[in-house]
Parts: structure tokens; sequence; C-alpha cells
């Protein structure tokens, strides 16, 4: 008869059995020791890839040097900071004029050719499609040159390449404003979630996309080119009077809505304005100002869905629902305003914006000339 000492080198232990008690006397135990097993395993059986493909984008490892269905030699993957990265994007805007001076601008020609609106919805739409190519063009630049794999980068860091395709991003650590958009840039507090550095980034986006907006309509009336002394003018408009701040205010908002989890909209900058105003309008008035910055925001959304699609917004609503910890609040839709002007009385109100605005302009050149030493 076999000693039973001798069967012990048949033993094997029962796994299955033994992680069943593992999981009942030490449930944490079992998870560490999968995840070691898991990641020596990884490390046994799976390489990275550490080249790619620049024509098809798929990825090789490092033996590998060419592309066999591309026929193109490959490059090899980067970790890029896309913080980091400086872009310069470019609205060009090209006419007949080209004006040097406030002087030469607030002319009685001018305002002759502001007054008379010499603007249809075909202009306004080329406008917007410029504003679109161009933001594309530099969007494909800065992945090009930079070498970057979109498909790889983390979501934030895909809006944050996609924003750096208008403006420049800096990032800051203090204060109490979550961002903020001036001439051309943005400043963003990298403290909060990414989920809100994302919405931040779209809302203050929005704002420097009203403001291209503009620019381009003022260069269409003056038949000019653009220039900071034209941009100056612009950021005037939107910034003198409660009811062309509403309306930028609104329409961001309204943007940032559209990429945020329902019941996570926020418009307290437009409450702020609102709060300010001491009865310089009326109820029928904000409304007003509301539906106007509807159609620009119905604007400004087309052209950053031309990047945010569906699947990025469901990332971002994902991203929201990993970051919030806050019961969702509906009370801020109540804010909303779900009229549009047509498309005559939207015109019509680009006419009063440009209108009132020029000739107020004309009279603060000390605030324009400040305005543009900052472009």
């Amino acid at each position: 008869m076999i000693g039973l000492e001798t069967l012990s080198k048949y033993s094997t232990p029962d796994v299955e059995k033994q992680r069943m008690i593992d999981d009942l006397l030490h449930p944490q135990l079992h998870s560490l020791v999968k995840s070691q097993y898991d990641f020596c395993e990884s490390k046994a059986y799976y390489i990275e890839p550490t080249k790619y493909c620049p024509k098809c984008l798929r990825k090789y490892h490092e033996e590998e040097n060419f592309c066999p269905e591309c026929l193109v030699s490959l490059k090899h993957i980067k970790d890029v900071d896309i913080k980091l990265i400086k872009s310069d994007p470019q609205f060009k805007f090209i006419k007949s004029n080209e004006f040097n001076s406030f002087e030469e601008i607030f002319t009685q020609e001018n305002k002759n050719r502001i007054d008379e609106f010499d603007f249809s919805t075909k202009d306004y739409n080329r406008i917007l499609r410029n504003i679109k190519k161009s933001s594309i063009t530099t969007f494909d630049n800065l992945i090009r040159s930079n070498e970057i794999l979109l498909d790889d980068l983390k979501l934030f860091d895909k809006i944050l390449l996609y924003a750096k395709s208008f403006v420049e991003v800096d990032f800051k650590s203090y204060g109490q404003e979550l961002g903020y958009f001036s001439f051309n840039r943005i400043t963003l507090d990298d403290r909060q979630t990414v989920s809100l550095q994302i919405t931040t980034l779209i809302h203050e986006l929005a704002h420097f996309i009203l403001k291209e907006i503009m620019t381009e309509i003022l260069c269409t009336l003056l038949d000019c080119s653009k220039n900071s002394l034209i941009e100056s003018i612009a950021v005037f408009i939107l910034s003198y009077s409660p009811f062309t701040q509403l309306i930028d205010e609104y329409s961001a908002h309204n943007c940032e809505g559209r990429f945020t989890l329902y019941g996570y909209q926020d418009y307290s900058s437009f409450i702020q304005i609102e709060k300010s105003l001491d009865g310089e309008m009326t109820a029928d008035e904000i409304e007003i100002t509301k539906s106007i910055g509807n159609n620009f925001s119905v604007s400004i959304k087309d052209i950053l869905e031309s990047y945010i699609d569906w699947d990025l917004r469901s990332d971002i609503k994902d991203q929201f629902l990993k970051d919030v910890i806050d019961e969702p609040n509906y009370e801020m839709l109540a804010l909303e305003n779900c009229n549009k002007l047509t498309d005559i009385g939207f015109l019509k109100a680009i006419w009063l914006i440009v209108s009132e605005g020029f000739s107020a302009a004309s009279q603060n050149r000390d605030k324009l000339e400040m305005y543009e030493t900052n472009f």
C-alpha cells in the first residue's frame, strides 16, 4: 500500500476552493493577488505597440518598420502633453479695405454703411463656414505637427486640443473663477473636476466664437480685412451694455449646457448680470435677449459639433457621472428660453446690436485703444 506521505507529490492546490475561502475571509486579499497575477501575465504575454502608421493609424511593435498596406514608413508613438502644446490659431478675413487707425474706421461713410446694413443670411452663414473651416484646419495641423494619435488621448485632452484650434489656453490654480476668456485667450482653473474643466472650456470657447462672429460681421459691413482694431470694437460691442452682456453670457451658458449632464446646467453669470440691472430692462426685453442668444448659440453649437460629436458628448456625460457628488438641480433649466428669432428677425437683432454698439464705440476711443493693446 502506498504511504500517505508519498501522495503529497500528487497534490495540487484547489484554486477555486481557495479563492472561495479567501473571498469569504479576506475579500481584499484575492483582488490584490489577482491584480498581481494579471499584471505578471500581461507583462509576459502582451507587448505594447510603440509605432504607428501615419496614414491608416494602425499600431505596430518596435521591430516593424513599414505598414504593409499603406507602404509607408512607421513613426514612433509619442507621449505628448497637450497642455504644453503652443498653438497660434489664425482666423483671417480678407476684404477690400485695410484700416490702420480708429480715425479711419469711424468716418461718416462707415457709419452710413453700418446703418444701411447690407448684410444677409447668406453673409452670416459664410462667416460661420469661415470660422469652422479655419478651426478645423488649425486642429488638423496641431494633430499632424505634434504627431498625435487622437483616439489615444484622454477625454479632457481631446477637448483641450480642439479648443487650442481656436484660442491659446492657460491654466491657473488660484481665485474663485472656474475660468475666463479674454482677448483670444482662455484661462482655466485646473483644480476643478475633469467634467467641470471641460464644460468651463466650452463656455469660454463660446465667448470667443461669438466675438469672432461679431468681428467678421463688422468686416463684412465695412468691407474691410480683420485686424486688432476691428476686434477691439467687437469686444466693446459685446461688453458695453447689459443688453449685449446678457446675449453674450446667455449664449455661452446655453452652449455649455448642451454638453453638460441634464440637471447640472449653470446660468450663474447670466443671473449676476440680470440682478445688477436695477430696472434698466423689462422682463420682456430680457426674454428677447435670450431669444437672440439662442440664435447665436445654435450657430456656435453647430461649429463645436463639427468635432464634439454624439460619441464625445456621451463621454462627457459619463465623466460627469464619475465626478459629480451633488444631486442634480433642475431649477436653472427654468431660465432657458425655447424661442428663436426668424432669419429676418435675427438680422434685425444683429443690426440693432451693431448699429448701437458701433455708435457707442466711436465715443469711447480710450477704451478701444486699451483693448487693442491686448491683441
